[in-house]
């Protein structure tokens, strides 16, 4: 498979390096200092396009993929105000787009473990605190992934109006979820941490080889229920 990188920093060198041990092959790389190569023509070489660029940049990356009939896998957080415009662009276009706020395969056991405890704690009288923690140059506060914890939650429990977020940005640190019910007789705590950014990648390699031959809008739970 041909893939177009869009947004090449940390992640997207990861991604790289897992595309290519899976045996495809980058046609191009788009950064911040050559976003002029992002042509129809660039296109054109490609099976798939991966975006991961920032928040800033996400909406129109992915639009002009979908204008150019290019299958999109996108992981950049923090444009989603703007998600219902792309999805609409992509049944006008028959497109290809797939979203996910984390994908990684254990984010993704960790948000059914999460909507299943919520569920079991919609008539409990808990507290609930949200952590999250990553490295010190990720754009957007706070992360997609704490978002969608917060929002399963929400879901589960109409009661609730609202619950904080705590970000925190240090060092190196590829990602921590926390997610804690606290009452007066006890704590309740699940958390998860990402030792590398590989897991994230493989997932996104995954998401890439079924949007591939697909048309539709989709999600990495789509992906997970054909693996």
């Amino acid at each position: 498979m041909n893939i177009g990188l869009i947004g090449y920093g940390k992640m997207g060198r990861e991604i790289e390096n897992i595309a290519i041990q899976n045996g495809h092959v980058i046609k191009f790389k788009i950064n911040s200092k050559n976003t002029n190569q992002l042509i129809p023509m660039q296109m054109k070489k490609i099976d798939v396009a991966i975006e991961f660029s920032t928040p800033n940049s996400a909406f129109s990356n992915v639009k002009f993929c979908l204008e150019n009939n290019t299958p999109i896998v996108c992981g950049t957080t923090g444009w989603l105000e703007q998600i219902n415009q792309i999805k609409a662009l992509c049944a006008k276009k028959k497109g290809a787009f797939l979203y996910a706020e984390n994908f990684s395969v254990g984010v993704n056991l960790f948000f059914q473990l999460n909507k299943s405890l919520s569920k079991l704690m919609h008539t409990r009288d808990y507290n609930i605190k949200l952590e999250e923690v990553h490295h010190k140059t990720k754009k957007d506060t706070p992360s997609g992934t704490a978002i969608k914890l917060k929002n399963d939650i929400k879901n589960h429990n109409p009661k609730i109006k609202s619950i904080n977020i705590e970000s925190k940005r240090i060092g190196n640190i590829k990602g921590e979820h926390l997610v804690q019910y606290e009452s007066d007789d006890d704590i309740i705590t699940i958390k998860h941490s990402a030792n590398s950014r590989k897991g994230f990648a493989k997932g996104v390699i995954l998401a890439a080889e079924f949007i591939k031959n697909n048309r539709g809008v989709f999600s990495i739970e789509d992906v997970l229920n054909k693996t």
